[in-house]
């Protein structure tokens, strides 16, 4: 059953769909009168069937409705180096599919890409909001997890005051996920920081590990940016009983 979002909770027995999402059932998925869809408003599934069609919108009529919860416990809060071209899209759609809760663009020493522009800043934002959209719902996400504001790598560090933060990095030899597994497992969240394509400098890496983050390797094979990001998250949340487990309901 395809799903939906809505932002405002439904106050009688319908709900209206507008915008592009009820183009896409329209058009795209082309579903007819009586057809059943899910929507979600705040962990609440909505189970719908299609009353009628407007020119702009699609009115459904609520069948039954339930809590759902299919989201991690152990929130995961992706900072990621802007990468070039269109690995950045790659890596919201794939981490949101994943079960990340949130990402923040961060503008490192090695980032290759500048944006300087507000508007330019904006339309990026806009954009990648909508995959991460578009993946919640192929995903059946209970959330749709939020793309924050581009920041400084120093803007980054002051948000991880105090919060456990692991950093991916290749000249790291000592410490790995298994060992540090402790660190993180039991926290309600844990901050991921991905580096650029030429990966951290030296004193990104030790500004970092004075605030206690917990540096790591992945390995022994050097891993690109738009991997690294998809890979840990993995790691992390199976470690937590949620990647690769059945949850049964009760």
């Amino acid at each position: 059953m395809h799903r939906f979002f809505i932002e405002e909770k439904p106050e009688d027995n319908l709900i209206t769909i507008i915008g592009k999402d009820a183009k896409h059932i329209r058009d795209v998925l082309r579903m007819n009168f009586g057809d059943m869809i899910e929507i979600v408003y705040e962990n609440i599934k909505y189970i719908c069937k299609i009353n009628s069609f407007d020119t702009n919108s699609v009115i459904l009529e609520i069948v039954q409705f339930d809590s759902i919860s299919n989201e991690p416990k152990l929130k995961i809060n992706l900072y990621q180096s802007i990468p070039k071209s269109t690995k950045m899209e790659v890596i919201l759609q794939k981490c949101t599919e994943i079960g990340v809760t949130s990402f923040t663009p961060v503008i490192t020493a090695r980032t290759i890409v500048k944006i300087d522009d507000l508007n330019k800043e904006l339309k990026k934002i806009t954009r990648w909001q909508s995959i991460v959209y578009e993946a919640s719902k192929q995903s059946k996400r209970d959330i749709v997890p939020k793309v924050n504001s581009i920041i400084s790598f120093k803007d980054a560090i002051n948000q991880f005051m105090n919060q456990t933060t692991i950093v991916p990095y290749e000249n790291e030899h000592y410490q790995d996920l298994h060992s540090t597994r402790e660190k993180y497992i039991n926290s309600d969240q844990v901050n991921i920081f991905i580096g650029p394509e030429g990966g951290f400098s030296e004193q990104e890496i030790e500004e970092l590990r004075e605030i206690d983050s917990i540096v790591v390797s992945l390995g022994p094979r050097i891993l690109r940016t738009e991997t690294a990001g998809i890979v840990i998250s993995s790691i992390i949340l199976h470690e937590a009983c949620d990647l690769g487990v059945i949850k049964w309901k009760e």
